[in-house]
């Protein structure tokens, strides 16, 4: 397929939003996965005039290069080891305790940041979709999953991307009710590659449109 590029994750949110538009008044929740997640949340909660909130999933990445997901951890004691690329790199569970302790540091601290899990609290989902700027390996998406399926239970789970692994979403459907992809390939590179503008999402702005999203909702509810 051609490249697919979006703008920015504002604009792939926006068009994630359009596909989501069946569940617009069907008693949704958007989490969005931080960092780079919540830009795109707040536009599909915007559209959809469903509440945002987060889900702090953190990928476990290889003792020589972080980037390379072995794993995930979520809230609730969700933890998924990749053993056979762990093994295939002829590492062991004990090889990333040092990562792991350091990730759930990180983890605590942003769930206390974003006061995730304050903005659902007191409401229930139907239907629950769970949104990041892209899916790669997969593995922080299938801790989230994990976390959000013991914490909420809802009757629907979707997950919701912009661009997307082909054989990684063909996994997660395996997981999931639904899986929503404005575009799957076969190489997916970076995934900053298929934006324009793919800068850094800072805790302030996380913060921001966490607060904004649950002020226009209140507003309308």
């Amino acid at each position: 397929m051609n490249k697919i590029l979006f703008k920015s994750r504002i604009d792939a949110g926006q068009q994630l939003a359009l596909k989501l538009l069946p569940y617009k008044e069907k008693n949704s929740l958007i989490l969005a996965l931080p960092r780079g997640g919540v830009p795109i949340g707040y536009e599909i909660a915007s559209k959809l005039g469903a509440p945002l909130d987060t889900i702090v999933a953190r990928k476990i990445g290889a003792p020589f290069n972080p980037e390379f997901g072995l794993g995930a951890i979520a809230p609730g004691g969700v933890i998924i080891l990749d053993n056979i690329s762990i093994q295939s790199l002829g590492l062991h569970r004990i090889d990333l305790e040092p990562i792991i302790r350091e990730e759930l540091k990180e983890m605590e601290r942003r769930i206390i940041r974003y006061k995730s899990g304050e903005y659902k609290r007191g409401k229930t989902a139907d239907t629950l979709i769970i949104v990041d700027d892209g899916l790669a390996t997969g593995v922080t998406a299938r801790a989230a999953i994990e976390s959000a399926k013991t914490a909420i239970k809802p009757k629907k789970i979707i997950f919701a991307s912009s661009i997307c692994a082909q054989d990684t979403a063909e996994h997660l459907r395996n997981l999931v009710d639904e899986v929503i992809c404005i575009g799957e390939v076969n190489n997916l590179m970076a995934i900053g590659y298929w934006y324009e503008d793919f800068p850094q999402t800072t805790d302030e702005e996380v913060v921001e449109l966490l607060e904004k999203a649950h002020k226009d909702y209140s507003a309308k509810n």
